[in-house]
């Protein structure tokens, strides 16, 4: 007798454990498909709802909210999705009325796996992703190539001769079907990621090496994220990496990366203009190769060339009389220059922080100004209260894999994720009280984000605002870095004066300033009309400080189709370069390979910058 699900039931006792429930869920939501019954699969779910689809569904990254959501994608979707084979993939797990499923299925074109909760037998989050598509699978474990080709045959092109053919030819006798602008680690990953699934592409930086985006930084620069955070796709760190990589250690990752995954990458090449050709379907892009001017004509475009997009540096009277050094913080070199100088570093972020700290361990008289208010979290706390369940030592050896825990991220919609980080900041704010108190009695205007939600949804939001503590913010409790509040009025030929008064003697000065949207480097590489029809890049439209609204619900124009055709954006921490380079990845080779790829609910432009 085939087992149905009576989505009032709520939990009881026998055989209704969440290994059953689960099952008669997806028994019933699989029917409701399969029969193309919208209403009866809107049953399913409860009148507080969430389903996220990776590309799966939509052709996108987009969350539906409620009934009326979960309708409208299924709608749009169900008939040409034809999804089939919806099971669990491991036993599920029950917690506090809620059960769990990691859960696998079929479309027409691929494969997917995902995420289920429950409550009183309804869904209340989903998560569909879309992982490969269907005979343009990986080349990985029992499908890898064999490497050599046995036998003798006269004419044998070796392996180096096809890389250093493909190498002579692409760009120049033959063309990218992606070119990817920015080789940092978004451009690496998504080009090995497009490697693996054989489309064309080429990967372009204007440094003269793979990793000189973190070569070039300031010297003191690391990671603030764990390892465990941070692998790339296919090649993870190994077992005796350190927990916080320093830069050029990364640098040195990266360039290797290039060269084992096989990259086209092209260094010493800078993006000049690009143009859409309507007619042909392709971009025309100029570059300067090694001095050479080269026209590529790939048929998608991505722009890599860093989430924080381009550099704010303010605008100040009096910095063209300024005898000192004045630089942002993306330009600075590092504290070599600055022993006994006076430094004052403006801004009170990551990379405030990061300055500050290396140029008083190098002798430097050193001052910070807070303009507005920061969230700072400690390193220590943060690896074991924020991030220790699905990124650390005892995570692996529990059986949390990467993979796993990018999904599991994955599956917490943007709307409620706050919910979940307030308890795990409350937590690190009682751990760490006398910490905070030092600080705030030094003047630091301190934050826990609008609503409690510490750094993570700050960082999803608006990209900035906040500082990992790896030290340097005893420096500013103890007075060891002077702190003070305000904003800049003027520059001077030897300070830095407020808009209280307050003068500041400087010899350097850093804009610790932040960033603007990526979109600005559309307007530069393109044209103003097109970074305006993309809109602004990031946030979540949270209606917070810097993330206006409205809800948008996922990250605005990153890895997905953008109101501009065939321009892509990609970048992000390590972390979602690493997971989120195989959406967009499986994107462009959908486009590739002529799959219909009709996008649901297109992302919308509600601010241009």
């Amino acid at each position: 007798m085939t087992q149905t699900l009576d989505p009032t039931d709520t939990p009881t006792t026998g055989t209704d454990d969440p290994g059953s429930r689960v099952a008669a869920w997806l028994e019933a939501f699989q029917s409701a498909l399969t029969a193309r019954d919208v209403d009866r699969v809107v049953e399913l779910f409860a009148p507080t709802c969430f389903w996220r689809d990776l590309v799966a569904f939509s052709w996108n990254i987009t969350t539906v909210e409620g009934p009326d959501g979960v309708r409208g994608l299924l709608e749009a979707t169900l008939d040409r999705t034809d999804p089939q084979g919806f099971q669990a993939a491991e036993p599920p797990t029950g917690a506090d009325g809620v059960n769990e499923a990691w859960i696998t299925f079929e479309t027409a074109v691929g494969r997917g796996r995902g995420h289920l909760r429950l409550q009183d037998g309804r869904a209340w989050t989903l998560l569909t992703t879309l992982y490969e598509l269907t005979g343009h699978e990986e080349p990985t474990r029992d499908r890898r190539p064999k490497g050599a080709e046995h036998g003798i045959h006269r004419d044998r092109e070796t392996w180096l001769d096809r890389r250093e053919r493909e190498a002579r030819e692409l760009g120049y006798q033959t063309q990218p079907y992606v070119l990817v602008v920015g080789g940092g680690q978004g451009g690496i990953a998504l080009g090995a990621r497009l490697r693996q699934l054989d489309v064309p592409t080429i990967v372009i930086d204007k440094h003269p090496r793979p990793g000189d985006q973190w070569r070039s930084r300031y010297k003191s620069l690391c990671l603030h994220d764990p390892v465990w955070y941070d692998h790339l796709p296919y090649i993870k760190f190994p077992d005796n990496w350190p927990v916080f990589a320093p830069k050029d250690k990364i640098a040195d990752w990266l360039e290797s990366y290039t060269r084992v995954m096989e990259l086209n990458y092209w260094s010493n090449t800078r993006a000049v203009s690009a143009s859409w050709d309507e007619a042909t379907q392709e971009w025309r892009v100029t570059v300067e190769r090694d001095g050479n001017s080269v026209e590529l004509r790939p048929k998608q475009l991505v722009l890599a060339t860093g989430m924080s997009g381009k550099p704010n540096v303010p605008v100040l009277p009096g910095q063209d009389v300024f005898r000192g050094d004045q630089h942002h913080s993306s330009a600075h070199p590092g504290p070599d220059a600055y022993r006994g100088k006076k430094c004052v570093v403006v801004g009170s972020n990551n990379s405030a922080f990061d300055i500050c700290g290396a140029l008083w361990e190098n002798g430097a008289d050193v001052t910070m100004v807070q303009r507005s208010s920061t969230h700072i979290v400690r390193s220590e706390s943060l690896m074991e209260i924020g991030l220790g369940a699905l990124y650390s030592e005892e995570a692996v050896a529990g059986g949390m894999t990467t993979e796993k825990a990018d999904l599991t991220f994955a599956s917490l919609p943007y709307r409620i994720m706050h919910e979940f980080q307030i308890p795990l900041y409350d937590q690190m704010r009682e751990r760490d009280a006398d910490f905070y108190q030092r600080l705030e009695a030094a003047g630091f205007d301190h934050d826990w984000g609008e609503d409690g939600s510490g750094l993570f949804m700050k960082y999803l939001r608006r990209g900035s605002g906040y500082y990992i503590d790896v030290g340097a913010a005893d420096l500013v409790a103890n007075g060891d870095v002077r702190l003070v509040n305000g904003q800049v009025d003027h520059l001077t030929e030897d300070s830095v004066v407020l808009a209280d008064g307050t003068e500041l003697p400087a010899d350097l000065v850093v804009y610790a300033t932040g960033y603007g949207s990526m979109n600005g480097w559309a307007a530069d590489l393109i044209s103003q009309e097109v970074a305006d029809r993309v809109g602004k890049v990031w946030g979540l439209g949270s209606d917070t400080t810097k993330d206006p609204g409205p809800w948008e619900g996922e990250q605005r124009n990153m890895w997905k189709p953008t109101q501009q055709e065939a321009l892509w954006f990609h970048g992000g921490n390590l972390h979602q370069s690493r997971h989120y380079s195989l959406y967009l990845a499986l994107q462009l080779k959908a486009r590739q390979v002529e799959i219909p790829t009709p996008v649901y609910r297109l992302q919308q432009v509600h601010h241009t910058s």
